[in-house]
């Protein structure tokens, strides 16, 4: 099997439900399992020329790596790199992609951690070393394309998006924006750990980059640390899979086992919490204890419109308000269902109050609910004992 792997040429043409099921499997062959197992080694048998051999070395490549690998390219809709976690991906893409010197445009409220990465000084600092620019503006509105007009021609050398936001749950028009960044010359990045590429497809609407943590909704079970790029150009792809191997940040042959494991289930889980998370921001919305609910799906919400031409579903993600932390702290300690805990996309539900953090701009009551796949009914039920 080549490094590239076993990707039939009509997984494109499949349904989601078929993708995520049959993708990144290698071929029929008797006597041998539907997915092998990991491959735990670090050298590999590779006499003679090393370009001839598939597999040479542990930190340039893996087999059970390329089956995960082909599996997102076949969600994706185009090559797919593996790292260990979600800001690995990111770290990767900002640091090949945005020259020294370079402009990054950002969303003001996107990902914490990108954002501190991107734009703050530390200790040892590779961004700020760079001397990387770097302009925020804000998902909702306009902000983002007058951001790009202003910088004008060159202006900007990558356009990082987040859609929908973590944790406000914002909306951009990724295709309009990104056919005016390539007017100007810049090149798009769209955080999809939200909607995962099963509810939205951000290279099919012009981005020349999709980032997702895997730790969230495509694994879905609260137990790997994962991240992937999927790019449109295999030149970009090259710079990105060079970084990976000179700099080591590769990851284990478990995990990567692990998590095309859980993706068969990414369609059947997603979509039960999609309808559920509808149901709970419904709940919700109409609770005279709760305010500024937003989910993309309810027709009300800001991000509705936009939502609702490039998103196949509103994923599982509600963000709600209380009147205050211990408003929250009271929610929490009467909830039997509701795990207090960071991350989303589990099966479990799960909420916290993102305000303990700091870096995001919310109030103190803000809570952001990711909803599992308890029975809905369990779950509203145990919701209203909660708030009441």
């Amino acid at each position: 099997m080549s490094e590239q792997g076993a990707v039939s040429a009509n997984d494109r043409a499949w349904q989601g439900a078929t993708q995520v099921v049959r993708a990144g499997l290698p071929p029929k062959a008797a006597g041998t399992p539907y997915l092998p197992g990991p491959v735990f080694a670090a050298p590999y048998h590779a006499p003679g020329d090393p370009t001839q051999s598939p597999y040479t070395y542990g930190r340039f490549h893996n087999p059970s790596w390329t089956h995960y690998e082909a599996a997102l390219a076949a969600l994706e809709g185009g090559p797919c790199l593996l790292f260990p976690s979600g800001m690995a991906a990111t770290a990767a893409l900002l640091a090949t992609m945005v020259p020294p010197g370079g402009t990054l445009l950002m969303p003001q409220e996107c990902y914490y951690t990108t954002r501190v990465i991107a734009s703050q000084p530390f200790d040892g600092a590779w961004f700020a070393s760079q001397g990387i620019r770097v302009i925020m503006a804000p998902t909702a509105g306009d902000g983002l394309r007058r951001a790009l007009d202003e910088a004008g021609p060159g202006g900007v050398s990558l356009l990082w998006l987040e859609s929908p936001t973590n944790p406000g749950l914002d909306v951009c028009d990724i295709a309009a924006l990104a056919a005016r960044a390539h007017a100007l010359g810049a090149l798009v990045a769209v955080d999809n750990t939200t909607a995962t590429p099963l509810l939205q497809q951000p290279l099919a609407l012009g981005a020349d980059f999709c980032v997702v943590s895997d730790t969230k909704a495509m694994t879905g079970h609260a137990d790997l640390v994962l991240g992937h790029v999927a790019a449109r150009h295999p030149q970009h792809v090259e710079s990105l899979r060079l970084w990976r191997t000179r700099m080591g940040v590769i990851p284990g042959p478990m995990e990567a086992w692990l998590a095309h494991r859980s993706l068969g289930t990414l369609h059947v889980r997603l979509m039960q919490q999609c309808r559920s998370a509808m149901q709970v921001a419904q709940f919700l919305a109409a609770h005279d204890r709760v305010r500024g609910v937003r989910y993309p799906g309810l027709p009300h919400d800001p991000s509705y419109a936009i939502a609702a031409t490039q998103m196949a579903a509103f994923g599982g993600v509600v963000s709600f308000e209380l009147e205050s932390a211990d408003a929250v702290a009271r929610f929490f300690a009467q909830s039997q269902l509701v795990y207090e805990a960071t991350s989303f996309g589990g099966l479990h539900t799960s909420a916290e109050r993102r305000a303990r953090w700091g870096g995001d701009v919310v109030s103190e009551g803000f809570v952001r609910m990711s909803v599992g796949l308890e029975d809905v009914q369990d779950l509203l039920a145990d919701l209203s004992a909660a708030l009441s």
